[in-house]
């Protein structure tokens, strides 16, 4: 059974807990077996890269983004611009669609329903 995730690539976040509390990043990535998401300037590691010059890599240290949790992290909605939990709601046309629960505006559509 696939692990579901509320948040998917692409939308905002706000971060709610650990160093990184109070940011507000865009979701790179989302595995939804470990339920762990990539958020864009949140959770910079320092990695140490061996140069691979048959590969083009120059060798360093780099910062990059780590994954977090996805329960540390809250949708933020493009309309009322707040935080908020993420609703799910089947419109007249039989479309499925996630909403928005503080100001109840439609976020996307998720898919095909029954027509």
């Amino acid at each position: 059974m696939a692990n579901k995730v509320h948040v998917k690539k692409g939308d905002t976040v706000y971060v709610l807990s650990g160093k990184d509390r109070g940011k507000k990043g865009k979701v790179l990535s989302v595995d939804s077996s470990s339920r762990r998401v990539l958020v864009e300037g949140v959770n910079i590691i320092t990695k140490h890269v061996k140069p691979r010059p048959n590969q083009g890599i120059q060798g360093g240290i780099i910062h990059q983004e780590a994954p977090i949790y996805a329960d540390k992290v809250m949708f933020v909605c493009k309309s009322c611009g707040k935080p908020t939990k993420v609703g799910r709601k089947v419109l007249d046309n039989g479309n499925r669609a996630r909403v928005c629960k503080k100001c109840g505006e439609v976020i996307d559509i998720i898919g095909e329903g029954k027509e």
